[in-house]
């Protein structure tokens, strides 16, 4: 689903790319167990640091989209290493905005163009979906956050966000801005969806490109 983003990347930077689908994603296995409210805290405190040190990788430089860049976030603020992290259309807080997208994909699913595009990128689209709108939208998720541990990251970040993200707000950028213990570039992009790799590619590369090279 990233298309050439990493490869893009790579090629502008002269970083190596590693690019991994997590459980239940992409042709990954699927996930163990049923997904728990905390699974992107599990995936940051575990499963990241365990991939990373399988491959013997410590000097990196994270990009996440969406949980992505939320597991990004919390695998920083966890005190793991990493030379810093580029993350678009991160969540950090919980918004009405979020889960009332989450309610309107689910109930155009089975015969949506949603559907049609996913499952051309992962091994189970429908049993991939219906666990992450699951956890999305229990009651028990209603105000859920991380904007405690932000203070806790002290290495460089780039948020991205798009003004018209169905599913979320400038709020969620700001929030990181704000509490962040560390240096935070913010980027807001006009015309941008969810996805600013996809709906800005030219403009969020050359903002990654830029980043990655001051990291450098």
């Amino acid at each position: 689903m990233w298309r050439a983003v990493p490869e893009t990347l790579a090629r502008r930077t002269g970083c190596a790319a590693l690019v991994y689908s997590r459980a239940g994603y992409g042709w990954s296995d699927p996930a163990d167990e049923p997904r728990r409210p905390d699974f992107m805290l599990d995936e940051a405190r575990t499963v990241l640091p365990a991939l990373l040190a399988k491959l013997g990788l410590a000097d990196v430089i994270l990009v996440g989209h969406s949980d992505g860049g939320t597991i990004a976030l919390a695998y920083l603020a966890s005190g793991h290493r990493a030379r810093g992290a580029i993350v678009a259309a991160p969540h950090v807080i919980d918004e009405a905005i979020t889960w009332q997208a989450i309610v309107a994909q689910l109930a155009q699913w089975p015969d949506g163009t949603l559907r049609a595009r996913l499952a051309r990128h992962h091994r189970d689209a429908d049993a991939m979906f219906r666990s992450w709108a699951g956890v999305w939208l229990a009651p028990d998720f209603r105000g859920w956050s991380i904007a405690a541990l932000l203070p806790a990251i002290t290495v460089p970040l780039l948020a991205i966000q798009g003004f018209d993200d169905p599913c979320g707000t400038m709020r969620q950028i700001d929030e990181i801005a704000r509490r962040a213990g560390g240096p935070v570039e913010i980027a807001r992009l006009e015309r941008c969806g969810h996805d600013p790799f996809r709906d800005q590619p030219e403009r969020t590369l050359a903002l990654a490109v830029g980043f990655i090279a001051r990291l450098a």
